[in-house]
């Protein structure tokens, strides 16, 4: 088989860095700047030709520059004769708006899947996916990853009376994600049903299940301005919770988030580092962060060695 090479977009140098080290390797050459005109500009240092090629980019920051920084990585490692382009995006771009949920509305993340299949990517490897449905855009292969095996590990290593836990969705969408984590770990499960006025805004919240004298956990894939989870949180302990933590593989984080995790009644919000949080945690000492890189790193080596990954949907690597 070819060898293979890893390539650090902009966005997440540290995770691509940690993911090279752990399957020793030294990342790719490749710079990436801007020209006066704003015009993103790539250099590939060494030569791709035959080879395996990763490039790990995730979607947060400054979202289309990144975007398209990521499409421009992958047109230069095809016309170079690259053998085969995997992308690696922890957390995938525009992953919200995957159906018409009003007229005229667009669909960004069938976009982005199109966009990225055009310019050349053969295989996709991301992680908890906003609806797995997504995986349906793209007609390449698609290693939609989940937290669920390192959240549970968590769970077990930090929440001493967590046989007494109840694990609860924010909303009626998270339903099947918070049932496998209860299932696992045999505890009760609970979800809030929330009603919005618009975007990222609540209007009403109501407790489906019985929270009373348990610690409480709320699981999500993503959080951006943290009002659900805030909310749910006040909820949750006024429904007689002892105690409310929460757990999300991508923390955005977003406007007033910070302020609201600061002024909430949450003990800990722990998330992967799909996105970074270094700044984040300077202002908020609750956050956690949870390193996925192993997981990452372990698909990159089966898919390259063509093993099953499927061992990684429910096992942290050692």
């Amino acid at each position: 088989m070819p060898n293979f090479k890893i390539f650090s977009c902009s966005s997440r140098q540290d995770l691509s860095q940690k993911v090279a080290d752990r399957l020793d390797l030294e990342p790719s050459k490749v710079v990436t700047k801007k020209f006066s005109s704003q015009e993103t500009c790539v250099e590939i240092g060494e030569s791709v030709r035959g080879e395996d090629v990763y490039i790990v980019q995730s979607g947060c920051g400054e979202i289309n520059d990144n975007l398209m920084e990521l499409l421009i990585v992958i047109n230069a490692c095809k016309i170079a004769s690259a053998s085969r382009v995997t992308t690696v995006i922890p957390c995938f771009p525009y992953v919200r708006q995957d159906k018409k949920d009003k007229s005229r509305a667009p669909i960004s993340a069938k976009l982005v899947a199109n966009m990225l299949s055009i310019e050349g990517a053969d295989h996709i490897i991301t992680m908890d996916l906003h609806v797995s449905q997504i995986q349906g855009f793209f007609d390449i292969p698609v290693d939609n990853l989940y937290a669920e095996p390192a959240v549970l590990k968590w769970i077990k290593e930090s929440i001493s009376q967590w046989r007494n836990c109840t694990i609860v969705s924010p909303d009626a969408g998270g339903a099947k994600r918070v049932t496998s984590i209860a299932d696992r770990l045999n505890v009760d499960f609970a979800l809030i049903h929330k009603e919005r006025k618009k975007a990222n805004e609540v209007d009403q919240m109501v407790l489906v299940g019985d929270v009373k004298g348990r610690v409480t956990v709320l699981v999500d894939d993503m959080a951006d301005t943290c009002g659900t989870i805030c909310h749910a949180a006040d909820k949750l302990l006024s429904a007689g919770a002892t105690r409310v933590c929460a757990i999300l593989t991508h923390g955005i984080f977003s406007g007033p988030a910070i302020t609201h995790i600061n002024s909430a009644c949450l003990e800990a919000v722990v998330v992967t580092n799909t996105i970074p949080q270094e700044d984040k945690i300077k202002h908020c000492s609750k956050i956690q962060v949870i390193d996925i890189s192993m997981i990452l790193a372990e698909d990159i080596r089966r898919t390259h060695n063509g093993e099953s990954v499927s061992y990684l949907f429910s096992h942290v690597p050692l």
